[in-house]
């Protein structure tokens, strides 16, 4: 029984330890970059990325117009059998990706025309850790994505 409490302990100090720096650093991600749309902004790193954070991950690139980098990402999405569109317009694309297990992750990608980017989010809708999901999944779509457009040069 003492084992168990102490093990609830250091999750709990392990968690207050994440969600106290995650609290600290919130407002020095908005100041850095001020033009960040807020709906890329990552609430709990711990199950969510995106590509303006200082996370690693870059935002997608394309060549020619926006219709050519919109229909290459929905083809790089279509390559993804677990993954379900939700809003598609000129300039955004939402997503859903469930896992076998039944979880589900929300994805919102922005396109910017003048850059020739595709910045995106990809965060968890239930639980507070993701056990890395999000990151490989936007690291393997982020590769599929150059592929495609290397191809369509």
């Amino acid at each position: 029984m003492c084992l168990r409490n102490f093990t609830s302990l250091r999750f709990v100090l392990a968690v207050g330890l994440v969600f106290g720096s995650c609290a600290a650093t919130a407002p020095a991600f908005a100041a850095q970059d001020p033009v960040i749309d807020s709906r890329l902004s990552c609430a709990l790193p711990t199950n969510c990325v995106n590509s303006r954070t200082s996370s690693g991950l870059s935002p997608l690139r394309f060549n020619g117009t926006a219709a050519q980098g919109l229909a290459l990402l929905q083809a790089t999405l279509a390559s993804f059998p677990e993954a379900t569109f939700l809003l598609k317009d000129d300039r955004t694309v939402e997503a859903v990706f469930t896992t076998p297990a039944g979880f589900r992750d929300n994805v919102l990608f922005l396109l910017d025309p003048q850059q020739s980017l595709i910045d995106f989010k990809s965060h968890s809708v239930f639980g507070l850790y993701d056990f890395g999901k999000n990151r490989s999944r936007m690291e393997a779509l982020t590769a599929r994505f150059a592929d495609a457009a290397a191809k369509s040069k």
